[in-house]
């Protein structure tokens, strides 16, 4: 079965090299050279994943992408020709999945938007886990405390169920990192700690007494289930 990508890129050249290679890997791409058309496109065609550069005539990637995860959970994949880890952080903040630097080899991309999408179909199995008052439905790829839903992007509810899954085990960053993104992480950036901030700060965890997730310095993170961390240990 063909999964269904819209590239929003206003590189035209671009657009047709990756509709014709991606299609070897069972990969069609729709093409939106503005944010406009790819949000109007996004409402009626539902696609399974959206490649967004950042560089875009009027409303840029980032705005894009914020108006994007107002209305869908998409995976989003960002492409850009400026390879700061200023411009990655921002893109998980605001909900993106991936991050891409141009020039990239169109092989690399397919095996990104193939393992986003294997991460969504991983987490989306049925059931409900529940750690304290924080309930994670799987099937629906939701999470809630106390019965509020907590708003999560793809990337953190992805975080999310890796702690879920290894509550009371100290996590390495290289062991989330592979965890989230099969190893495809640079090592020094600070997206990890973006977004493990942006993940306690929607489950309203205080980091110097927390429930949720405790810092376990010089090792990695700690997933407690909702108990109050004992300041002693």
């Amino acid at each position: 079965m063909k999964i269904n990508t819209l590239l929003i890129d206003d590189d035209h050249k671009l657009g047709e090299l990756l509709t014709e290679y991606l299609d070897r890997f069972e990969i069609h791409v729709t093409t939106a050279e503005n944010g406009e058309d790819g949000l109007r496109m996004l409402r009626h065609t539902g696609p399974d994943c959206i490649l967004l550069d950042i560089m875009l005539p009027g409303q840029d990637g980032f705005e894009i992408c914020r108006e994007i995860r107002k209305v869908s959970d998409v995976p989003v994949i960002m492409l850009t020709a400026r390879g700061e880890v200023a411009d990655r952080v921002v893109g998980l903040e605001i909900g993106a999945d991936d991050y891409l630097p141009k020039p990239f080899e169109p092989r690399e991309l397919a095996a990104r938007i193939q393992a986003v999408l294997r991460r969504r179909h991983s987490s989306s199995r049925s059931g409900v886990l529940r750690c304290g008052d924080l309930e994670v439905d799987n099937s629906r790829r939701m999470a809630s405390r106390n019965g509020e839903d907590l708003r999560l992007t793809g990337l953190e509810f992805d975080a999310l169920m890796a702690f879920v899954r290894n509550v009371g085990v100290i996590l390495s960053r290289d062991q989330l990192m592979d965890l989230l993104k099969g190893g495809e992480w640079e090592p020094l950036n600070r997206s990890l700690d973006v977004l493990v901030s942006r993940l306690r700060q929607k489950l309203g965890d205080d980091p110097q007494s927390p429930r949720y997730l405790k810092t376990v310095r010089g090792s990695g993170y700690l997933f407690l289930g909702g108990i109050e961390d004992d300041p002693r240990t």
